[in-house]
Formats: structure tokens, C-alpha cells, sequence
């Protein structure tokens, strides 16, 4: 069982941002916090979550570091219980705001591992990105974490921007593997409907063979890729949860939970979900819709597809691309070796 937890408050939008986030509503904040609560002990009784049965905790935004660790501490103190030995506990953070206060804070708590949204180390992609810090914050609020005691740090780096080259890149991988991180997620830019890059479509600009260097050039540092835009030395047990198809609790204005075939989704409005945060939609997923999501997030990951959840063509396809080399089957689970082919690949098998 993995728990997400949304904060929708941001100190700036990005221009690539699609995300329930908001720059202007941080008025709202305690009353945003108490509403998690509400929702949160409902989820604990639909789940029936037992003591000790949550494995993972993210919480994730918006930009949670832009809310004080005070406000989490009712949620932890409800949530002690339910978290099970040696649990995965992850927070974003972005640089601006991830104080050496905020992070003690943070890890006093209990959070034990931060992702930050660093996306580039240069002065001119950060500006084009909308994004409020300088490199020269995001180089300080990693190493302040270390400092503090996490152990697992992890940043995010954006790639397929205009303006990007490989010089520009690698400058971005070089600095980043200077830091105390051991995991790294590198996301191509897309553009996306409702964002301030929605008008200007040449801002992503991504290239297959960039791409295929810029992979090369993160693993050659020691982070194996383990999923289509996670490198590490360590594996998120979150972000493979996901992957694995388990079922998760999903908290917060915008967030999404799944419990075996049907997916939650609360409101994304945030003053909707203060005065109400058991407004929540309910989305039945068929079996096969399931299958495909399976098939799809398993060639995109380590984790593979399993050879029972495959119907008689989609085996023999399965097998004719392991004959061509595109797949490889290992204890009756088909493995992709090149996740820039998986969404092709999954719609060839399905």
C-alpha cells in the first residue's frame, strides 16, 4: 500500500506546468492542511489499511516545501500507526524554499528522502523554465540536506528544451553528479494544455538522439536507468509501486488513489476540497483496462510484463519481438531494454 499526499501551493508557476498548483492561495493553507486529515482517516477505513501497511509515503505538489513542517505534524501523528518498518518517506522540495529550517523540520518528522525540482543549473533554461531559484540556491539545498542527514537525495533535471545542446546538458549532469544525490529523473519537456507553453509549441524540441546520449551519459556516471526517466543507485520504492500496479491512497486536491479496479479522484478545486474533501469522483476500471495499463507501465519500467496476463496474440507478438531482440524474457516476464521504444512496443503487443 503506497500513500501520496498533493500540495497544490506553489511559490511560482512554471510555464510547463500542468500540475493542480497555485501561486495565490496560500491563505488557504492550514485550512488545506486540516482538510487532509478529514480525508485522510476516511481513506484509512475504505483502504482497511492495517497497522504498519503503508510502505511508501510521497508527498509531492505544487511544492511542498512551501508549507511549514508544522502543519504536517497532525498527519504524522495520524498516520504513525499505519507506517510500516524501514518505510520509503519522500518529499519534493524546491531550492528556494527548502530551508535548512524547513528540512530539519521535515526530517525530524520522519521524512527520510527529498526530490528536488532543480530542472537545469543554467541561468538562462531556469529563466526560460520559470523557475525561482538560482543554481547556485539548489547546489546549497542539496548539500544543506546532506548536512542535515538524508541519506537519499534525488533531483530532477529537464530536457528537449529549446535552446537545449549537448553542452548545455552535459554542464546540467556534471553539476549534478558534483552533489550528494543518488538518484536522478530526467523528463522531456511537453507541452501541455493550460500552460503559459501551450501558445509556443517550439519550445519542446526533443530529439531521439539527444535523448539516447544524454541516457548514455547519466548511466556512464553509475545510475542505472530503471525506468524511461529514472536513473539511480537507488530505486524509489514509490515510483515502483506505481510501476508494480499497487494500490494507493491518493490525498489532496488533484490527487488520485486506486483501490483493485476503481480509481479516486478528489476535487481540483482547492477551496471545493477544504469545504468538502470527500467530494470524491469514482472512475471502475474494466480487467482489461487494467492488462493494458500493466503491459504499458511494465516496458516502460524494470518491472516487465507478465506472460499469464497476456492473451494468446499479444504472447505471440510478445515472442516474436523477444526472436528481433526488441524484448527479452526472463522467468516468464517479458523485459524491455529500451524504454524510448515502449509506448511503440506496448501498442504493437496490445
Amino acid at each position: 500500500m503506497l500513500l501520496y499526499i498533493h500540495i497544490p501551493f506553489c511559490d511560482s508557476k512554471c510555464s510547463y506546468c500542468a500540475f493542480n498548483s497555485y501561486v495565490d492561495k496560500f491563505h488557504l493553507k492550514e485550512h488545506y492542511m486540516d482538510a487532509l486529515l478529514i480525508q485522510l482517516e476516511f481513506e484509512l477505513k475504505r483502504f482497511n489499511v492495517a497497522p504498519k501497511m503503508i510502505e511508501s509515503l510521497f508527498i509531492g505538489g505544487g511544492t511542498p516545501s512551501t508549507v511549514s513542517p508544522k502543519l504536517y505534524e497532525k498527519i504524522f501523528e495520524m498516520l504513525k500507526p499505519y507506517l510500516g518498518e524501514n518505510i520509503e518517506i519522500t518529499s519534493e522540495a524546491n531550492p528556494n524554499s527548502a530551508t535548512k529550517e524547513w528540512l530539519s523540520g521535515m526530517f525530524n518528522l520522519g521524512v527520510n528522502r527529498i526530490s528536488f525540482g532543480v530542472q537545469s543549473f543554467n541561468k538562462d533554461k531556469l529563466k526560460l523554465l520559470n523557475r525561482a531559484h538560482t543554481a547556485l540556491q539548489a547546489k546549497e539545498a542539496i548539500l544543506n540536506a546532506k548536512k542535515i542527514g538524508f541519506e537519499n537525495l534525488s533531483l530532477d533535471l529537464i530536457y528537449a528544451t529549446f535552446g537545449d545542446t549537448k553542452e548545455l546538458l552535459d554542464s546540467d549532469i556534471q553539476t549534478a553528479f558534483s552533489l550528494p544525490i543518488n538518484h536522478l529523473s530526467a523528463y522531456a519537456l511537453t507541452i501541455e494544455e493550460g500552460t503559459p507553453f501551450e501558445l509556443k509549441p517550439h519550445m519542446s524540441k526533443e530529439k531521439i538522439t539527444l535523448t539516447s546520449w544524454l541516457f548514455k551519459k547519466i548511466t556512464d556516471f553509475g545510475f542505472k536507468q530503471y525506468e524511461i526517466s529514472n536513473f539511480g543507485s537507488y530505486r524509489s520504492r514509490h515510483n515502483l509501486g506505481y510501476w508494480e500496479y499497487k494500490d494507493y491512497i491518493g490525498l489532496g486536491s488533484g490527487a488520485v488513489g486506486k483501490l483493485n479496479l476503481e480509481r479516486y479522484y478528489p476535487t481540483n478545486s482547492v477551496e471545493e476540497y477544504i469545504n468538502n474533501p470527500l467530494n470524491i469522483k469514482i472512475e471502475s476500471l474494466t480487467p482489461e483496462d487494467k492488462k493494458m495499463e500493466q503491459i504499458f507501465l511494465g516496458l516502460r519500467s524494470c518491472v516487465g510484463v507478465p506472460k499469464t496476463i497476456l492473451n494468446k496474440d499479444e504472447l505471440k507478438k510478445a515472442e516474436l519481438l523477444v526472436k528481433e531482440k526488441k524484448l527479452i524474457i526472463k522467468n516468464d516476464t517479458f523485459y524491455n531494454n529500451n524504454y524510448l521504444l515502449a509506448d511503440e512496443i506496448a501498442l504493437f503487443i496490445s
